[in-house]
């Protein structure tokens, strides 16, 4: 086996945990352009490897210091930026967006406007991927919690939304059009996580 497809090997055994990507590889092979894959919340790069190890130049935006410099020290082949996902991308356009666990940490008009900012930077039949916490997520946030509005709560000091379908819905409404929605269990923690897996693909 060479160097490379070894390291791809490696790549794709540390992923099998939580393998949610592998079967939207050659979505995002046919709607990348050759452009790089934008990554909001890449944490340690657990999702970036994945792309890496496809062929993909990946740029990732992480809030914690830490988890960028994991991320830099496991794909060093990548571009990592250590910044609130809110702030101005670090590309101009992108043909594949990827935010896995990442878009439900803010307030809804927050939420709301950084969709719209996806949409923007996405060319035209772009794709984003996105995980957000389902209301079934009671493992992890989705009962038990203070309150902040409806579905969102503080969560050991951190606001969380939890997401039913008809929120998905409403998040996706305007300039998306909606390739796959499906809500489905994540097993990579010490405990099942329920989560929506939901690909998109911008609109006119």
């Amino acid at each position: 086996m060479s160097s490379a497809r070894a390291r791809s090997a490696r790549v794709m055994s540390r992923a099998t945990r939580d393998p949610w990507l592998a079967r939207w590889l050659p979505l995002v092979a046919e709607r990348a352009m050759g452009l790089p894959v934008l990554e909001l919340g890449c944490g340690g790069g657990r999702d970036s490897a994945v792309l890496a190890a496809a062929g993909h130049r990946v740029v990732g935006v992480d809030l914690s210091a830490a988890a960028v410099e994991r991320a830099r020290q496991r794909v060093p082949s990548a571009e990592f930026h250590c910044q609130d996902i809110r702030a101005p991308f670090p590309v101009e356009r992108a043909g594949v967006v990827v935010a896995s666990l990442s878009l439900h940490y803010f307030p809804w008009p927050e939420t709301e406007a950084l969709v719209e900012r996806i949409g923007r930077l996405l060319e035209p039949a772009g794709v984003l991927l996105c995980r957000l916490n389902s209301t079934n997520d009671h493992h992890f946030g989705a009962s038990g919690h203070l309150r902040i509005e409806d579905d969102y709560y503080l969560v050991d000091g951190e606001p969380k939304r939890f997401f039913g379908r008809a929120a998905v819905d409403r998040l996706f409404s305007s300039g998306w059009r909606m390739l796959s929605v499906e809500e489905r269990t994540i097993n990579r923690y010490d405990l099942p996580k329920a989560a929506w897996e939901v690909v998109l693909e911008k609109g006119p």
